[in-house]
Protein backbone atom coordinates (compact mmCIF):
# COMPACT_ATOMS: atom_id res chain seq x y z
CA UNK A 1 0.00 0.00 0.00
CA UNK A 2 1.40 3.45 -0.97
CA UNK A 3 2.05 6.11 1.62
CA UNK A 4 -0.85 8.18 0.21
CA UNK A 5 -3.28 5.26 0.32
CA UNK A 6 -2.10 4.38 3.80
CA UNK A 7 -2.71 7.94 4.98
CA UNK A 8 -6.22 7.98 3.54
CA UNK A 9 -6.94 4.60 5.13
CA UNK A 10 -5.89 5.89 8.55
CA UNK A 11 -8.01 9.03 8.13
CA UNK A 12 -11.05 7.00 7.05
CA UNK A 13 -10.61 4.60 9.99
CA UNK A 14 -10.42 7.52 12.43
CA UNK A 15 -13.54 9.09 10.92
CA UNK A 16 -15.50 5.84 11.17
CA UNK A 17 -14.39 5.40 14.78
CA UNK A 18 -15.49 8.95 15.60
CA UNK A 19 -18.90 8.53 13.96
CA UNK A 20 -19.38 5.15 15.60
CA UNK A 21 -18.44 6.56 19.00
CA UNK A 22 -20.81 9.49 18.61
CA UNK A 23 -23.61 7.13 17.63
CA UNK A 24 -22.96 4.93 20.66
CA UNK A 25 -22.95 7.96 22.96
CA UNK A 26 -26.24 9.22 21.47
CA UNK A 27 -27.85 5.82 22.01
CA UNK A 28 -26.60 5.72 25.59
CA UNK A 29 -27.98 9.20 26.29
CA UNK A 30 -31.28 8.34 24.61
CA UNK A 31 -31.54 5.18 26.68
CA UNK A 32 -30.77 7.06 29.88
CA UNK A 33 -33.32 9.78 29.09
CA UNK A 34 -35.94 7.21 28.20
CA UNK A 35 -35.41 5.39 31.48
CA UNK A 36 -35.92 8.58 33.46
CA UNK A 37 -39.06 9.60 31.59
CA UNK A 38 -40.39 6.04 31.84
CA UNK A 39 -39.88 6.07 35.59
CA UNK A 40 -42.03 9.19 35.85
CA UNK A 41 -44.46 8.50 33.00
CA UNK A 42 -47.33 7.89 35.42
CA UNK A 43 -46.86 11.44 36.78
CA UNK A 44 -47.82 13.01 33.43
CA UNK A 45 -51.53 12.90 34.24
CA UNK A 46 -50.90 14.93 37.40
CA UNK A 47 -48.95 17.51 35.39
CA UNK A 48 -51.88 17.96 33.01
CA UNK A 49 -54.19 18.43 35.98
CA UNK A 50 -51.95 20.96 37.74
CA UNK A 51 -50.94 23.25 34.88
CA UNK A 52 -54.25 25.19 34.77
CA UNK A 53 -54.03 25.71 38.54
CA UNK A 54 -50.73 27.60 38.50
CA UNK A 55 -52.47 30.98 38.67
CA UNK A 56 -52.84 33.95 41.01
CA UNK A 57 -50.51 33.72 43.99
CA UNK A 58 -48.78 30.65 42.51
CA UNK A 59 -48.65 31.81 38.89
CA UNK A 60 -44.85 31.65 39.01
CA UNK A 61 -44.92 27.91 39.70
CA UNK A 62 -43.28 26.15 36.75
CA UNK A 63 -45.11 22.86 36.26
CA UNK A 64 -42.83 20.35 34.54
CA UNK A 65 -43.55 19.31 30.95
CA UNK A 66 -41.62 16.09 31.55
CA UNK A 67 -41.64 14.88 35.17
CA UNK A 68 -38.29 13.45 36.23
CA UNK A 69 -36.47 12.49 39.42
CA UNK A 70 -35.27 15.59 41.30
CA UNK A 71 -31.58 16.27 41.97
CA UNK A 72 -30.01 14.03 44.60
CA UNK A 73 -29.89 16.14 47.75
CA UNK A 74 -29.11 15.28 51.35
CA UNK A 75 -29.91 17.01 54.63
CA UNK A 76 -30.63 16.13 58.25
CA UNK A 77 -33.96 15.20 59.79
CA UNK A 78 -35.51 16.27 63.10
CA UNK A 79 -33.45 13.56 64.80
CA UNK A 80 -30.23 14.90 63.26
CA UNK A 81 -29.80 11.83 61.10
CA UNK A 82 -29.04 12.05 57.34
CA UNK A 83 -32.03 12.13 54.99
CA UNK A 84 -32.57 12.20 51.23
CA UNK A 85 -35.70 12.73 49.16
CA UNK A 86 -35.82 9.01 48.44
CA UNK A 87 -36.69 8.52 52.13
CA UNK A 88 -40.05 10.14 51.38
CA UNK A 89 -40.99 7.96 48.42
CA UNK A 90 -44.66 7.00 48.70
CA UNK A 91 -45.46 10.48 50.05
CA UNK A 92 -45.79 13.75 48.12
CA UNK A 93 -43.51 16.45 49.51
CA UNK A 94 -43.33 20.21 49.12
CA UNK A 95 -39.61 20.86 49.59
CA UNK A 96 -38.80 24.43 50.63
CA UNK A 97 -35.33 25.87 51.18
CA UNK A 98 -35.23 28.74 53.66
CA UNK A 99 -32.93 30.71 55.96
CA UNK A 100 -33.45 33.14 58.83
CA UNK A 101 -31.50 35.86 56.95
CA UNK A 102 -33.92 35.60 54.01
CA UNK A 103 -36.89 37.94 54.57
CA UNK A 104 -39.21 36.35 51.94
CA UNK A 105 -38.39 32.95 53.46
CA UNK A 106 -39.45 34.09 56.92
CA UNK A 107 -42.66 35.53 55.48
CA UNK A 108 -43.50 32.15 53.90
CA UNK A 109 -43.11 30.08 57.04
CA UNK A 110 -46.54 30.72 58.65
CA UNK A 111 -48.24 29.89 55.33
CA UNK A 112 -46.20 26.70 54.88
CA UNK A 113 -47.07 25.79 58.46
CA UNK A 114 -50.73 26.19 57.50
CA UNK A 115 -50.29 23.96 54.44
CA UNK A 116 -48.77 21.29 56.68
CA UNK A 117 -51.67 21.66 59.12
CA UNK A 118 -54.20 21.36 56.28
CA UNK A 119 -52.70 18.47 54.34
CA UNK A 120 -49.93 16.90 56.41
CA UNK A 121 -50.20 13.16 57.03
CA UNK A 122 -49.20 9.81 55.54
CA UNK A 123 -49.67 11.12 51.98
CA UNK A 124 -48.04 14.56 52.21
CA UNK A 125 -45.48 16.63 54.07
CA UNK A 126 -44.00 20.09 53.82
CA UNK A 127 -40.25 19.49 54.06
CA UNK A 128 -38.88 22.93 54.94
CA UNK A 129 -35.08 22.68 54.97
CA UNK A 130 -33.18 25.41 56.78
CA UNK A 131 -29.84 26.33 55.18
CA UNK A 132 -28.37 28.67 57.81
CA UNK A 133 -24.67 27.88 58.11
CA UNK A 134 -24.05 29.59 61.47
CA UNK A 135 -25.63 29.08 64.89
CA UNK A 136 -27.71 25.93 64.38
CA UNK A 137 -29.98 26.86 67.29
CA UNK A 138 -31.07 30.19 65.80
CA UNK A 139 -33.53 28.85 63.20
CA UNK A 140 -35.09 26.47 65.73
CA UNK A 141 -35.59 29.35 68.14
CA UNK A 142 -37.01 31.56 65.39
CA UNK A 143 -39.63 28.93 64.47
CA UNK A 144 -40.73 28.61 68.11
CA UNK A 145 -40.84 32.37 68.65
CA UNK A 146 -43.03 32.82 65.58
CA UNK A 147 -45.51 30.06 66.33
CA UNK A 148 -44.36 27.65 63.62
CA UNK A 149 -45.17 24.38 65.34
CA UNK A 150 -46.33 21.99 62.61
CA UNK A 151 -43.23 21.87 60.41
CA UNK A 152 -40.67 19.21 61.27
CA UNK A 153 -37.16 20.65 61.47
CA UNK A 154 -34.96 19.71 58.51
CA UNK A 155 -31.61 21.41 57.94
CA UNK A 156 -28.40 21.55 55.93
CA UNK A 157 -25.88 23.58 57.93
CA UNK A 158 -23.12 22.68 55.43
CA UNK A 159 -24.59 24.87 52.66
CA UNK A 160 -23.97 22.11 50.12
CA UNK A 161 -27.64 21.50 49.34
CA UNK A 162 -28.18 25.03 48.02
CA UNK A 163 -25.01 24.73 45.93
CA UNK A 164 -26.28 21.49 44.37
CA UNK A 165 -29.61 23.08 43.42
CA UNK A 166 -27.91 26.19 42.07
CA UNK A 167 -25.63 24.04 39.92
CA UNK A 168 -28.60 22.05 38.58
CA UNK A 169 -30.50 25.25 37.75
CA UNK A 170 -33.20 24.63 40.35
CA UNK A 171 -32.24 27.58 42.53
CA UNK A 172 -31.04 31.10 41.98
CA UNK A 173 -31.42 32.21 45.57
CA UNK A 174 -33.92 31.73 48.39
CA UNK A 175 -36.62 30.71 48.85
CA UNK A 176 -36.80 27.80 46.42
CA UNK A 177 -39.61 25.24 46.42
CA UNK A 178 -40.05 21.89 44.65
CA UNK A 179 -43.12 19.70 44.54
CA UNK A 180 -42.18 16.01 44.36
CA UNK A 181 -44.96 13.45 43.98
CA UNK A 182 -45.35 10.12 45.75
CA UNK A 183 -43.49 8.36 42.94
CA UNK A 184 -40.44 10.52 43.66
CA UNK A 185 -40.83 12.62 40.50
CA UNK A 186 -40.36 16.39 40.32
CA UNK A 187 -43.68 17.95 39.34
CA UNK A 188 -43.22 21.69 39.85
CA UNK A 189 -40.55 24.23 40.75
CA UNK A 190 -40.77 27.75 42.12
CA UNK A 191 -37.74 30.04 42.24
CA UNK A 192 -38.85 32.70 44.70
CA UNK A 193 -41.65 33.25 47.22
CA UNK A 194 -45.35 32.52 47.05
CA UNK A 195 -48.37 33.00 49.29
CA UNK A 196 -48.78 29.34 50.17
CA UNK A 197 -51.87 29.92 52.29
CA UNK A 198 -53.76 31.54 49.39
CA UNK A 199 -56.80 29.81 47.87
CA UNK A 200 -54.82 29.20 44.65
CA UNK A 201 -51.92 27.55 46.47
CA UNK A 202 -54.19 25.37 48.60
CA UNK A 203 -56.15 24.33 45.51
CA UNK A 204 -52.87 23.45 43.77
CA UNK A 205 -51.68 21.24 46.63
CA UNK A 206 -55.13 19.67 47.03
CA UNK A 207 -55.19 18.72 43.36
CA UNK A 208 -51.66 17.30 43.57
CA UNK A 209 -52.89 14.95 46.30
CA UNK A 210 -56.11 13.96 44.54
CA UNK A 211 -56.26 10.39 43.26
CA UNK A 212 -56.43 10.04 39.44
Amino acid sequence: MSNLSSSRFVQLSALLALVGGAGWYALQMRGSSGAASGECRASAAMVDRLKPLATGEVAALAVSNAPKPPPAISFTGPDGQPRTLSDFKGKAVLVNLWATWCVPCREEMPALDKVQTEFGGPAFEVVAINVDTRNAEKPKAWLQENGIHNLAYYADPTGKLLQVLQKSGHAVGLPTTLLVDAAGCEIALLKGPAEWASPEALAFVRSALAKP
